[in-house]
């Protein structure tokens, strides 16, 4: 009984002295720092930029293993801005967005993919305008750690991919080449773990 108590005393002393292992954890976006920039381009003069202004979502990150899983995200269509007034309510239109017929733009996450520390794909389901299609992100880290303000645990990530809007029904004035059929998408944001 000594000897075993003894045993027992070495592995608690033992498994206390190694480094905690990191476990899968529940990230929230930052609305405050959530961009998701777009841009199509403009009778082939140049590209016309806009940009969401409201979005939510949400995942869970091992850092220890990098794994991600659970990624969701709800962009409200209404949101939209290409900082002229007439343009966005044509963007919210059924041209474009049909943005009362479908209020929200969701990707749910089926797939992740490391391709170095800092770099890989996400894989989902995007949809739009009540399509759903699969979609690809290119996904860069770029830092995760302590924030320097406050008392929370933050990462930082930028992601690219790029849409055809006829994918999702969108053809107004693609046939004509007025506005582009590819866009462009950057997300940029900060999620704070829970």
């Amino acid at each position: 009984p000594a000897r075993i108590a003894a045993c027992a005393v070495a592995f608690a002393a033992l498994t206390a002295a190694l480094p905690a292992r990191a476990e899968p954890r529940t990230y929230v976006i930052d609305p405050s720092h959530f961009s998701i920039v777009f841009n199509a381009m403009h009778i082939g003069y140049a590209p016309t930029w806009g940009l969401f202004l409201k979005g939510e979502g949400s995942f869970t990150y091992d850092e220890n293993t990098r794994e991600l899983s659970d990624l969701s995200v709800a962009i409200e269509t209404a949101s939209v801005f290409s900082n002229d007034e007439r343009r966005d309510g044509h963007l919210r239109s059924d041209d474009f967005l049909s943005a009362d017929a479908h209020p929200r733009i969701t990707f749910r996450m089926t797939d992740a993919r490391a391709e170095t520390e800092a770099t890989g794909t996400v894989i989902g389901d995007l949809t739009l305008r009540g399509v759903t299609r699969p979609v690809t992100l290119n996904v860069t880290l770029n830092k995760i750690g302590p924030y320097p303000f406050g008392d929370t645990h933050v990462v930082g990530i930028s992601a690219r991919t790029v849409l055809r809007r006829s994918d999702f029904g969108m053809i107004y004035a693609v046939e004509n080449g007025l506005v582009g059929d590819e866009v462009d998408i950057r997300i940029d944001l900060e999620a704070v773990r829970q």
